[in-house]
C-alpha cells in the first residue's frame, strides 16, 4: 500500500484546511492531586487536573494532512505523521508540554458509530461518543462547510478526574489543553449530579467528574469523515512527549480500519431474576407525599424532582454500543452519548434536554418540563399535546423551570431573551412543554460560572435548588452518579452540554441501571408520576423485548 509522507517543517504540516492554526494557552492556578489510589487508573495517559497551571502549555496545535479515500489510508497517514513527529522530537528543541492534533480528512461518509463498533474489542481503553441535535447546530464544527454530526473516540491523550466537586481550577486545567484556533480539539465528559453525595461502587471509576481528549478520534461530517490522533504531554507530570507518542502508537496499532455497517436490530437479551426498583412503588408513594407535604407547608419549596433507579441483571452481557445504536432511531431532537472510563461501566443515554450551548459570548439554554405519551394517531397525538399544554399542574412545573433558568442566566449575562410562549417538543415516545432562552455573556471566561449556575437545573432537581437538593439527599436511597448531571464537551471558544437524563449505566457482568425522574409540584399524583417514570425508561425496556406492564417490582 502506498503511504504518503506527512512532511513537517518547523513543527507545522504542509497541508491545512478550514483555517485551523496553531496556538498556546496560558493558565494561572494550581490543582490539588486526586485520591492516590486512582492516580494509576490509566497507565497510558496523564491526569491533567494535576498540572501546575502557573506554567502555560507550550503548544496547542492542529496539523492537517491532505484528504484520502479510505480509513486504511488515513491510518497509514497518521502512523507516518507520528514517525515524523518522533524524528523532530529527537532532533530539535521541543516544548516541555503541549497537545498536537494530527487529522486526516476521508473523502467518504462513514458513521462514527460504525467506526466505534469496529473498535469494540478493546474495552480496556476509555471511549466516548457524542451526537448533538443537528437541526440547531449542537455540534458546530465544520470542515469545508460541512457540519460535524457525530464524534467517537478511544484512548485518552489526557484525562481529567477528581473526587472533589468540579471547580474553577478543574475547568482551567481542561482549558489549558484547548485553543480558540483549534476548534476540533475538545474535552468530552460528564459531571456528577451531586458531588456532595457518596459515590457508589458502580460510579466510582467516573469520580466526581471525568473528561478526556481522545487519543484516536473519528469525526462524522455531512458527506465526509475525518480521522484524528491527539498527542498530549507534560514533563511536569512525568509524561514526556516520547511516552505520549509511544502510548498513542499502541492505541493506533489496536485500531481497526475495517468498518462494517452496524445492525440496528434489538439485541436478544433476556432478564435473569426480577427487576429491582429503588424506591419500590410503595416507598415511591411515601416519598412523593413527603415532597407534597413540604411544598404545602410554609417552606420555600415549590418543586422537587424525585428519581428512580431500576436495576436489571441479564442472562448475557449487554453491549452498550448495540443499545446506543438502537437509541439512535429515537434520536430526533435529542443527544446521544456514551462515556466509558477505562475498565468501567458505560454511561449511555438519549437526552432531549440541553443544559447550555456557548459559542463565544452567546449562550443558549432551554426549559423542558411536563410529559405526555405520544398518541397512536395524528388526532390523538394532537389532543394529548393540547392536554399537556392546558394542564395547570404541568404549566406550573414548566413555569418554575423557565423562570428559574431565566433568573440564573440573568446573574451572568448582560441580556437575556426568553420565548414568550411555551411550545410542544415531540419525541418518538413522549412530548414535553418547551421554550428557548438566549443570553449574552460579559466574558467567555464566564463559561464556568454558567455551568455551575445552570446545574442542577430545576427540571432535574427542583426549586429552590438547595431546598430540593436537600430533600433528594434525604429521600433517595441510591446514587444518581452522572444521571441528571451535565454531559458534553468543552472547546476553545465553544462548549455544549446536555442534561444526562433518559440514561443507563451498563457493564459486563453488571447488567444495567436505568434512571428516570419526575417533577413533583402541587397537584402531583404518586401513581401517575410512577407511570411517567415507566414511560421515560421505555426506550430501554423495549431493548429487552419487554413492555412496561411486564415489570416486576421488588417490595
Amino acid at each position: 500500500m502506498m503511504v504518503a509522507t506527512a512532511a513537517f517543517s518547523a513543527g507545522k504540516c504542509i497541508a491545512r484546511f478550514n483555517d485551523l492554526e496553531t496556538s498556546s494557552l496560558v493558565a494561572s492556578t494550581k490543582k490539588l492531586p486526586i485520591k492516590s489510589c486512582y492516580q494509576s487508573c490509566s497507565s497510558m495517559s496523564m491526569n491533567g487536573c494535576q498540572s501546575d497551571l502557573k506554567i502555560p502549555l507550550g503548544i496547542v496545535e492542529t496539523r492537517s494532512l491532505v484528504p484520502v479515500s479510505s480509513p486504511a489510508l488515513a491510518m497509514d497517514r497518521l502512523s507516518s505523521a507520528l514517525s515524523e513527529l518522533r524524528f523532530h522530537l529527537r532532533h530539535s528543541n521541543f516544548p516541555n508540554s503541549g497537545l498536537i492534533r494530527i487529522q486526516v480528512p476521508i473523502e467518504e461518509h462513514i458513521e462514527a458509530m460504525d467506526w466505534l463498533h469496529a473498535q469494540a474489542h478493546h474495552q480496556e481503553l476509555p471511549r466516548i461518543f457524542f451526537s448533538g441535535r443537528r437541526q440547531i447546530g449542537a455540534i458546530d464544527g465544520n470542515i469545508n462547510g460541512r457540519n460535524l454530526i457525530n464524534v467517537a473516540g478511544v484512548g485518552a491523550a489526557v484525562y481529567f478526574r477528581n473526587f472533589q466537586r468540579f471547580s474553577f481550577h478543574d475547568w482551567r486545567s481542561i482549558k489549558r489543553f484547548l485553543s480558540k484556533n483549534c476548534p476540533l480539539i475538545r474535552a468530552y465528559g460528564a459531571i456528577r449530579f451531586d458531588a456532595k453525595a457518596d459515590i457508589s461502587e458502580e460510579w466510582e471509576p467516573f469520580g466526581s467528574f471525568y473528561f478526556m481528549v481522545p487519543q484516536v478520534e473519528f469525526d462524522e461530517f455531512e458527506g465526509r469523515s475525518l480521522l484524528a490522533a491527539n498527542v498530549a504531554w507534560d514533563n511536569g507530570l512525568s509524561w514526556p512527549c516520547e511516552s505520549a507518542i509511544d502510548s498513542l502508537q499502541k492505541t493506533l496499532d489496536q485500531v481497526n480500519f475495517v468498518i462494517l455497517k452496524s445492525e440496528k436490530d434489538v439485541p436478544n437479551t433476556s432478564i435473569r431474576g426480577e427487576i429491582l426498583h429503588i424506591p419500590n412503588k410503595k416507598n415511591w408513594g411515601i416519598a412523593v407525599k413527603k415532597a407534597l407535604k413540604m411544598i404545602r407547608s410554609n417552606s420555600a419549596l415549590t418543586k422537587a424532582v424525585l428519581a428512580r433507579s431500576s436495576r436489571i441483571v441479564t442472562a448475557s452481557d449487554i453491549d452498550p454500543l448495540a443499545w446506543l445504536t438502537c437509541l439512535q432511531v429515537e434520536g430526533d431532537n435529542a443527544y446521544q452519548f456514551l462515556l466509558q472510563p477505562p475498565n468501567a461501566p458505560a454511561f449511555i443515554g438519549n437526552s432531549p434536554e440541553q443544559l447550555f450551548h456557548r459559542k463565544k459570548l452567546t449562550i443558549w439554554s432551554e426549559a423542558l418540563a411536563g410529559t405526555r405519551a405520544r398518541g397512536g394517531s395524528g388526532a390523538l397525538d394532537h389532543k394529548t399535546g393540547y392536554v399537556v399544554s392546558v394542564s395547570p399542574k404541568d404549566d406550573l412545573e414548566f413555569t418554575i423551570v423557565r423562570e428559574c433558568i431565566r433568573k440564573k442566566l440573568e446573574e451572568v449575562c448582560n441580556s437575556v431573551l426568553v420565548d414568550p410562549h411555551k411550545a410542544i417538543r415531540k419525541l418518538p415516545r413522549v412530548q414535553h412543554l418547551y421554550a428557548n432562552l438566549q443570553g449574552t455573556l460579559t466574558s467567555e471566561n464566564d463559561e464556568f460560572e454558567i455551568l455551575s449556575t445552570l446545574h442542577p437545573s430545576p427540571a432535574v432537581c427542583g426549586y429552590p435548588t438547595e431546598d430540593a437538593r436537600c430533600l433528594i439527599s434525604e429521600t433517595e436511597q441510591f446514587d444518581r452518579g452522572m444521571y441528571a448531571g451535565p454531559i458534553g464537551w468543552f472547546g476553545g471558544e465553544e462548549a455544549e452540554f446536555a442534561v444526562g437524563i433518559r440514561s443507563a449505566l451498563v457493564k459486563k457482568g453488571l447488567g444495567a441501571f436505568f434512571y428516570a425522574g419526575t417533577g413533583i409540584v402541587e397537584g402531583s399524583d404518586p401513581s401517575l408520576e410512577w407511570e411517567e417514570l415507566d414511560l421515560k425508561i421505555m426506550q430501554f425496556t423495549k431493548l429487552l423485548r419487554l413492555e412496561v406492564p411486564l415489570f416486576h417490582t421488588v417490595t
